[in-house]
């Protein structure tokens, strides 16, 4: 059975315990984030270690190093799916496209969170087939 281990962390640590991680051979497991009741972002690092997970959580920072000079594309991934879907910046991650939706559905940042469904499709009426809008 797998257990979970949380240590709170800063934003100065997330670096230097994902370079840590990587050179002990430590698979980052993911990077999840949401927002909390009073809308600040939590963010948290998975690491497996074999049994154990540990996780790092970092709260209330909307400004985030990226480790994704260390996992590749393992921090690559979920670092601009959080830039999507929250309005957090990982510095130095490339988010110039975005990761799985549409360039022209949103404006900024996390927004999809607070765009209500008859403003998204406004914004993204197509003709369908057969000419009739």
């Amino acid at each position: 059975m797998q257990t979970n281990r949380k240590t709170m962390i800063t934003k100065d640590q997330i670096v230097p315990i994902a370079k840590k991680m990587r050179e002990e051979g430590v698979q980052l497991i993911m990077i999840h984030g949401y927002l909390d009741d009073d809308g600040l972002p939590v963010i948290s690092y998975e690491y497996s270690m074999g049994p154990m997970v540990d996780s790092y959580e970092v709260r209330g920072e909307r400004v985030l190093p990226s480790i994704e000079p260390i996992y590749d594309l393992a921090a690559q991934w979920p670092e601009r799916e959080l830039c999507e879907l929250i309005d957090v910046e990982f510095e130095g991650l490339d988010t110039s496209k975005r990761l799985f939706m549409p360039d022209n559905l949103l404006e900024g940042n996390g927004q999809i969170l607070v765009t209500s469904l008859s403003e998204l499709r406004r914004a993204n009426v197509d003709e369908r087939a057969d000419g009739k809008k």
